[in-house]
């Protein structure tokens, strides 16, 4: 199938989790996860209306940048290393993936120069993974507050990435644990009532539109199997 059957079937898809949930589907973003596949991948699914990508290496994202159109939003979903945090701050629109306060304040730096304010969510390792990068649910808020000093960072919300299972039912209650993490941290008024939650990837994604994901991350429904 082409990349645009395939999203017209993911956006089908989202519209039926979103009227199981009794939520508008205007309210959910799909973020085409693109590593690993051509420029002219991309070009075919914005043909067919997706223009907001994810990125995870940031070499190769750079490198697509520059060959497409400025009109293409792009997230940053990969791990920061705090000497790329120049070149994140000056490509791309939004990060996703703000897990240490070392990553912030270089964000923040460099951000400056760029009169530039940019959203940001911040990782959560809902599962309590080792191998995962992410913030613990008991750490996030005062995370949370510190992330606040950095004036060039508007923090808009959560992004997680549960333990996998092939069962999609299984990563319901972390889902859920993400968005409970969310309210509380509005509770204590460090996320607005308005508040993002990327969350879901091609094998679960209905379930985390059921549990209030606002971003849903797919790649290989989308493009198929990746070139590793």
């Amino acid at each position: 199938m082409t990349i645009a059957t395939n999203l017209g079937q993911i956006q089908q898809r989202i519209g039926k989790a979103a009227e199981r949930a009794k939520r508008d589907a205007a309210e959910i973003s799909l973020v085409a996860v693109s590593k690993r596949m051509t420029a002219d991948s991309l070009r075919e699914a914005a043909t067919a209306g997706q223009l907001l990508f994810g990125e995870n290496y940031l070499q190769e994202a750079v490198d697509k940048i520059s060959l497409l159109p400025a009109e293409f939003i792009w997230h940053f979903i990969g791990h920061i290393q705090s000497n790329k945090a120049k070149t994140v701050a000056e490509k791309f629109d939004v990060v996703e993936t703000v897990d240490r306060l070392k990553i912030a304040a270089s964000l923040n730096k460099h951000l400056a120069p760029l009169n530039k304010i940019m959203p940001v969510y911040l990782q959560v390792n809902i599962g309590r993974e080792p191998q995962k990068a992410g913030v613990l649910p008991e750490k996030m808020a005062e995370f949370a507050e510190g992330v606040a000093q950095y004036k060039r960072l508007r923090v808009v919300g959560l992004m997680a990435m549960p333990p996998f299972s092939p069962e999609p039912e299984n990563t319901r209650k972390y889902f859920r644990k993400v968005r409970e993490l969310a309210d509380d941290l509005v509770a204590a008024h460090l996320l607005t009532k308005d508040y993002g939650l990327s969350m879901g990837m091609s094998g679960d994604f209905e379930v985390a539109i059921e549990e209030g994901a606002t971003l849903v991350r797919v790649g290989t429904a989308i493009f198929g199997k990746r070139i590793s």
